[in-house]
């Protein structure tokens, strides 16, 4: 991905300041960089800083970090698997630089694996020798990863250091946007902004039916900046795979820009190997198990997929319904005390290795048990952050059921919301919910439809409404 793409990707710039400082490029010439900072698009020191956080493509195969001979495994497997010829296509699959993977065919060619078939430059083509099949059988009985090169592991652990959470400013504006809608109290931001300023982790707590998963859930549209993750990571010689696109969201600018406009960019192109993403949000429930929080080795595969709360490094890990999981409260508490303490998570290779890596993402408990019935008080010191995410105050509550029921094209008159309250609280002595008026309102539209009339509040179906929102006692 070339910077100037990049530039705009992240908001430095505008779409419009680039194309004013492009056209300047073109008939003054300059880098693309001094030309922004010359229109006032940027400052000289934020052009330095944000050229800095992008992964720079390595000049040569020993920047790469990576041995040259398990790239080389990795670009045979390649032409083996998906039978590509080209240089082209080799680049495409590799994420390396155009004379990286020339260099790489070149030793292929040297060692006699590849033959030169016809073409030039980027065109030329190759096919494999037997000896070259061979080979490429070999490692892939090794090893089927077939995918872009890997990052090494050092590089991999400052990435993560570089990009924790914890260096973006949260603001309450950003809170106050990214919950528009759910009718929280500017109280509650005030609660919130601290903790996800921190980066530590928090427990979200309170009974059920209010938001609390939805409130995590917000928290990815606090947290806009582009950051990177590896498609993969080398350690020890072992392959782990880290790009998830169920879980990862690639960032992508508005409108594409391409071929050689941004030559003039210092560093032309990033390191494609890393993947611009949004901050990660990883949400885990019930599901959730001990091994899931462990390197994932396929032994007939021959490489690693990296646990969720590794995938969720720069961003958030949500343990939703804590309390609930398959393992005990107590036992994945314990799992959780060295990597929320030490910022370091310690993971361990089907050959005994163990290694580290920063753990720099926020984790959030989100519960409707009683926290003192789940953890004990040691543990409830180590989360720093406790915030009750309790039920609605009757405002809040009327707020919430105007704002969905004018969605829908319904009236909800003063006597109408009286009666409501007046059932759940009074007749069925319920508390109120924030889940509450959503319900209503689906079952109200529900019996509507089924009898063939325009949807409205009315005794008949507030009464059916507020009978499914509760079992009745059986003698």
């Amino acid at each position: 991905m070339h910077l100037g793409e990049l530039l705009v990707l992240k908001k430095a710039v505008s779409r419009a300041q680039l194309d004013e400082a492009l056209a300047r490029q073109s008939e003054g010439g300059g880098k693309l960089g001094d030309n922004l900072v010359a229109l006032g698009a940027l400052s000289q020191e934020a052009l330095d800083e944000l050229i800095a956080q992008i992964p720079a493509e390595p000049d040569n195969l020993r920047a790469t970090g990576i041995n040259p001979l398990d790239l080389l495994n990795l670009l045979l497997k390649h032409i083996y698997t998906a039978r590509i010829e080209t240089v082209l296509s080799f680049i495409d699959a590799l994420k390396l630089p155009p004379h990286l993977v020339q260099e790489l065919v070149n030793m292929a060619v040297l060692r006699e694996l590849l033959v030169a078939m016809g073409g030039s430059g980027a065109t030329m083509r190759y096919t494999l020798s037997e000896q070259g099949r061979r080979w490429a059988q070999d490692e892939l009985k090794a090893s089927q990863y077939v995918g872009p090169a890997p990052v090494s592991l050092e590089a991999f652990c400052d990435r993560a250091r570089l990009q924790r959470i914890s260096s973006d400013q949260v603001t309450f504006a950003n809170i106050h946007d990214a919950l528009t809608g759910y009718y929280v109290s500017d109280e509650f931001i005030r609660k919130i902004g601290p903790a996800l300023n921190s980066g530590r982790a928090m427990l979200l707590y309170g009974p059920p039916g209010n938001g609390k998963t939805t409130v995590a859930l917000s928290f990815a549209n606090v947290f806009n900046r582009v950051i990177y993750t590896p498609y993969a990571v080398m350690i020890e010689g072992q392959i782990m795979r880290v790009y998830d696109p169920s879980l990862h969201v690639q960032a992508k600018t508005p409108g594409a820009y391409g071929g050689s406009e941004f030559g003039g960019l210092r560093r032309e192109e990033s390191d494609a190997r890393w993947v611009p993403i949004r901050r990660p949000f990883v949400v885990t429930g019930g599901e959730l198990t001990l091994e899931m929080l462990d390197l994932s080795y396929d032994p007939a595969a021959g490489f690693y997929e990296a646990p969720l709360h590794i995938k969720a490094l720069g961003g958030c890990f949500v343990i939703d319904d804590f309390g609930r999981q398959l393992v005990s409260p107590e036992t994945l508490l314990n799992r959780w005390i060295v990597p929320m303490e030490s910022r370091v998570d310690y993971l361990k290779l089907h050959t005994g290795k163990s290694f580290s890596i920063p753990f720099e993402a926020l984790v959030i408990f989100s519960t409707n048990l009683n926290p003192e019935d789940l953890m004990d008080q040691a543990f409830l010191r180590r989360l720093p952050y406790k915030i009750e995410v309790g039920a609605p105050t009757p405002e809040n509550y009327r707020a919430i059921f105007d704002g969905l029921a004018a969605k829908l094209g319904l009236e909800l008159t003063d006597e109408i919301f009286s009666t409501i309250i007046r059932k759940i609280m009074v007749e069925r002595q319920m508390p109120l919910a924030a889940y509450q008026p959503r319900f209503i309102i689906d079952q109200v539209i529900a019996i509507a439809r089924f009898m063939g009339t325009a949807p409205c509040f009315d005794e008949a179906s507030i009464g059916y409404a507020l009978d499914n929102l509760q079992v009745r006692q059986i003698a």
